[in-house]
């Protein structure tokens, strides 16, 4: 069977340039909504449950690794999560980058890379290597912003699908800059062929952002990560003409909290009887994972006769 009967079999639509999917849900009337993923089990959830793109969140797969998002983990372990997530959705991924990992030259490996599992763009933030997370300390340093207009160009230079997607994220904000150093950088990004804005804030209302949409107006769409905003209705992130909302990294603390309260009750209860009733049957994941099909096609693979062979043919 060919992948792309596989494929139909499946009832899989995944789209022959996902940067290009990506590209269209960016320019569409209505903001597109990314859901944040950190392995293929939330990836596949996020897709099924009508998320139409994802974010893979630097944040939530160092932290589902174990280590801190503060460039711990490589970005070779973190691209190889992005391949599991790219295998099993069909739905576009924007893959967080941090920094680039160093120059231009690793921005741009860790670019082609992540083009080549599949991965529908690239988001590089302009601190300086290694990063902490923008919700830590204050103390965030950033890159000149000839430096990041490198990456960025050599991000777009290298690219072999010219649908592939180079996010620019300004971290100007976070570290205390007013925000006509944030327009700034932003232009000059865009100058060098950044194909969107991801204008980055963690005050707890969209002021802020406002501040900087207002005079941006249309020069390329913009992405917003509200975490510390996050009673803004969409209403208003339309209003303000966002093209891209990231809820960035609501599944991983889902998930840590749901553990942590199973971890904590088995152990206290000395069984798992009293948790059954709060946590998915085995044949809900069973579900989601198509296992029916996996059984189905037993009959198919598992004992498979080929045609008896010529009598003078030995292959």
């Amino acid at each position: 069977m060919t992948q792309e009967q596989r494929t139909a079999r499946a009832g899989r639509t995944r789209p022959a340039s996902p940067g290009r999917a990506l590209r269209e849900q960016l320019t569409a009337t209505e903001p597109c909504q990314l859901m944040g993923a950190h392995d293929g089990l939330s990836a596949r959830i996020a897709e099924s449950e009508g998320f139409r793109a994802l974010w893979a969140s630097g944040l939530c797969m160092s932290t589902a690794l174990g280590v801190r998002d503060s460039d711990e983990a490589s970005w070779t372990q973190l691209l190889g999560v992005v391949e599991t997530m790219a295998e099993v959705v069909d739905v576009p991924i924007l893959v967080d980058g941090d920094t680039g990992y160093g120059n231009f030259n690793t921005a741009r490996r860790f670019s082609a890379r992540a083009e080549r599992i599949g991965a529908a763009g690239v988001c590089f933030e302009d601190k300086v290597f290694p990063k902490m997370n923008s919700f830590v300390g204050d103390n965030h340093q950033l890159a000149p912003i000839a430096e990041f207009c490198g990456k960025i160009k050599a991000c777009k230079d290298s690219q072999s699908d010219p649908d592939f997607i180079v996010v620019a994220r300004t971290e100007a904000l976070i570290a205390g800059r007013p925000v006509a150093e944030a327009l700034e950088r932003a232009h000059a990004y865009v100058a060098a062929g950044a194909d969107a804005i991801f204008i980055h804030s963690r005050k707890p209302t969209a002021a802020e952002i406002e501040s900087f949409t207002t005079p941006w107006a249309s020069a390329a769409p913009v992405v917003i990560a509200p975490t510390t905003y996050h009673s803004t209705t969409l209403a208003e992130f339309e209003r303000l003409n966002i093209a891209g909302i990231i809820w960035a990294n609501h599944p991983m603390r889902a998930a840590y909290r749901a553990m942590r309260d199973t971890c904590r009750d088995v152990l206290a209860q000395g069984g798992i009887s009293e948790v059954e009733s709060s946590i998915a049957s085995l044949k809900e994941v069973f579900s989601l994972l198509q296992y029916a099909e996996l059984e189905s096609e037993e009959a198919e693979y598992g004992q498979f006769e080929p045609a008896t062979l010529g009598a003078g043919d030995h292959r």
